[in-house]
């Protein structure tokens, strides 16, 4: 399949290199972020790459971003391909601003386990899989090899944050949540939980990384949600890992998907945008990968080309 599993070149700096981004140094001294069709789930990087995963990843940050710069500006300078984005350096603050509305995922389950305090929340006994809180709450986690929840004052007594960006990092989070929530609640979609980072540039919070994808937010179908919460169709990335649990052996996780669920996830990539958006993804079209004015090409080569045209690399 015509996936960009990473990118680097010897005209450009590499940076960092995470789980789905590749970062590198621009010419004009910004950030370059390529966003890969690279999969991570329960903390490590999957082998098989999702078809068209990181053009959705990428078109859906910009438009969020688009969408939420009256609430808190952003690193954005522009989008130079499907798959890249051309962003201000900002000193990134190591904490991810955890939103949710709904008692799922990993927080269900260790609901099911007993936990009943989650980050210096705590909800009361008697609450079922996918039942929605009266309010939304913060839930936040460390940003490290592997993330751990931590409670506000920790986060102030370790160091991450002072206690006044954290407040304004709160109330940032929650803006943005009840505007995401509202816009998809418009379109049939329920925003169930999602995370935010931020960074700092020139002493001023901004808004960083990417907002309100298949792959930092949790998506269903308002329509199913309401005709039964327990069977409400996910439209993100926990079908994968859902499909991780049913298969993991021996107390580990498949390192590599199926072909078959290779090609939904990218499927569900696809629709989520679609739903969002409003349009296709371009990078999607059906014609055949390679033809003549086609945006199937293949994928590294028209990121090359864009680089090229954009004055970012040479051609060479």
């Amino acid at each position: 399949m015509n996936t960009l599993s990473s990118f680097d070149t010897p005209q450009l700096q590499l940076l960092h290199r995470g789980k789905v981004r590749d970062s590198l140094r621009a010419p004009s001294g910004d950030r370059l972020i390529v966003v890969t069709d690279r999969l991570s789930a329960f903390d490590s990087v999957l082998e098989t790459a999702i078809p068209h995963k990181g053009a959705v990843l990428n078109g859906l940050a910009d438009f969020w971003f688009a969408k939420t710069a009256h609430i808190i500006p952003n690193h954005v300078l522009k989008l130079v391909d499907a798959n890249a984005m051309l962003v201000k350096e900002a000193q990134p603050i190591k904490v991810e601003m955890v939103v949710r509305q709904y008692l799922t995922g990993s927080m269900w389950r260790g609901y099911q386990a007993g936990q009943r305090t989650f980050s210096g929340v705590t909800v009361p006994d008697g609450l079922t899989q996918n039942q929605a809180f009266p309010q939304a709450i913060l839930t936040p986690t460390t940003k490290e090899e592997s993330d751990r929840e931590i409670t506000p004052e920790n986060l102030v007594s370790e160091g991450w944050v002072s206690k006044e960006l954290y407040d304004q990092m709160g109330e940032k989070s929650l803006a943005l949540f009840a505007l995401g929530s509202q816009l998809l609640a418009e379109k049939g979609i329920i925003l169930v939980d999602t995370k935010y980072e931020f960074g700092l540039l020139d002493d001023q919070l901004i808004l960083i990384d990417e907002m309100h994808t298949p792959d930092s937010s949790r998506f269903w179908a308002a329509d199913d949600y309401a005709a039964n919460p327990l069977t409400a169709t996910q439209m993100d990335k926990e079908y994968v890992r859902q499909w991780l649990i049913a298969n993991k052996k021996d107390g580990q996780y498949p390192r590599a998907l199926t072909p078959e669920v290779a090609q939904e996830a990218s499927r569900r990539y696809l629709d989520i945008y679609q739903r969002i958006t409003g349009q296709a993804l371009p990078t999607a079209e059906t014609a055949e990968a390679g033809a003549p004015d086609s945006d199937r090409q293949d994928a590294r080569a028209r990121l090359v080309a864009n680089l090229v045209q954009a004055g970012i690399m040479k051609d060479a």
